[in-house]
């Protein structure tokens, strides 16, 4: 399987935070990785591994937990975006989205994702905690006041505030300097986006995939889809299964971070596409039981038999905020407009579908977003 790190581009953060000539040349290199792979590698020193270690090991922990006590925690009249989602909820858009669909067709048959076409909801489960600000104006999107849901289970409740917003504060601080870094080197304001997601809804969002159920070779966890916000960052997980597909190449890439540092793994959402006029294309993903998966799986039996055999994605989705007016930027979208040109010009047989991208508030955005996947009625 090809390696991630010999194909995406590593994005140091430290060098950005410095400041100086150096930070430019890394905000260069952040804004091609991701128009040309929708996807990029992030080292931020301030980011530590046993912060990740220590969160993984309460939601496995939590995961753990009897379906009944999971329910409790469970709000579906908030769209599920506080609390749990419990596993079969949710459902891969692609299985249904004709654009999706095209995008499938157009790949490679080596490089297709595991087939959606039945449009079965994803076994996986999820948790959504709020890192937002809470904005100091009425909102037309009440959700975006959402209070956040504390277990009540007494092993885990006086764990999990502390251990969530450790994690949680450190994911969004690097990934809120990718987006002023991506600004800057497209050549706008560094603070465009990062003003734009002040009041954002922004959520821990880790994943959770019971092995024991679902850990059968080619059993899809996640099926092959975009993220809905602006941009989404991973931790480690401990087990491998998520692939993710380069604008530039068609290739499926098996994500795997550097072995050790502070590494992470940052992909463009619809919010991203959407305010630059495709000039940035929101990254498709999957999550799947493959061989790497089945190899873990057994290593952690052995190594550690006492620990639950759950497969945590350690994810992070970074929004914009609800009442903001989701427009293209103009200049943004010259310079895609001048990309199409360019590829057809040069004759290209694979050229993207222009798309308009209608202005819209991004609470509107969202909750279109959420109905695709089943998340909201």
């Amino acid at each position: 399987m090809a390696d991630s790190t010999a194909t995406l581009p590593i994005i140091d953060v430290d060098v950005f935070r410095a400041g100086g000539p150096s930070a430019l040349v890394e905000c260069d290199k952040a804004a091609t990785a991701i128009i040309s792979y929708g996807a990029l590698i992030v080292r931020d020193s301030r980011v530590k591994e046993e912060d990740n270690s220590t969160f993984l090991d309460l939601i496995e922990d939590y995961f753990a937990q009897p379906v009944e006590d999971l329910k409790a925690d469970e709000h579906p009249e908030l769209s599920y975006q506080v609390g749990v989602t419990l596993e079969n909820t949710e459902k891969p858009k692609c299985a249904v989205d004709e654009p999706c669909l095209k995008v499938i067709t157009r790949l490679d048959p080596k490089e297709r994702p595991l087939d959606i076409s039945g449009h079965s909801p994803d076994p996986k489960c999820r948790f959504f905690w709020r890192m937002a600000e809470q904005p100091p104006y009425e909102t037309a999107f009440p959700v975006a006041k959402a209070q956040n849901v504390i277990p009540n289970a007494p092993h885990i409740k006086n764990r999990w505030t502390p251990t969530m917003q450790q994690w949680g504060q450190s994911m969004k601080d690097a990934v809120e300097d990718v987006a002023d870094m991506i600004a800057t080197g497209l050549g706008i304001s560094t603070k465009t986006f990062s003003e734009a997601g002040r009041y954002g809804s922004h959520l821990l969002a880790p994943t959770a995939s019971d092995l024991v159920k679902y850990g059968k070779k080619d059993t899809i966890l996640a099926g092959f889809h975009t993220d809905l916000n602006f941009l989404t960052i991973h931790g480690r997980s401990r087990y491998p299964g998520l692939n993710i597909w380069a604008r530039n190449t068609g290739k499926r890439i098996p994500v795997k971070l550097p072995a050790t540092g502070s590494y992470l793994l940052v992909q463009a959402g619809k919010q991203l596409e959407h305010i630059t006029g495709g000039l940035v294309k929101a990254g498709f993903h999957e999550v799947v039981v493959n061989d790497a998966t089945l190899k873990t799986i057994e290593a952690r039996k052995t190594q550690f038999p006492d620990r639950p055999l759950i497969r945590i994605s350690s994810t992070f989705f970074w929004t914009l905020s609800a009442d903001y007016d989701l427009a293209p930027i103009p200049e943004l979208v010259a310079k895609a407009h001048a990309r199409r040109a360019d590829a057809i010009n040069l004759g290209g047989t694979d050229v993207e579908e222009e798309v308009v991208y209608e202005t819209l508030k991004v609470g509107q955005q969202v909750q279109n977003e959420l109905k695709h996947i089943a998340l909201m009625a």
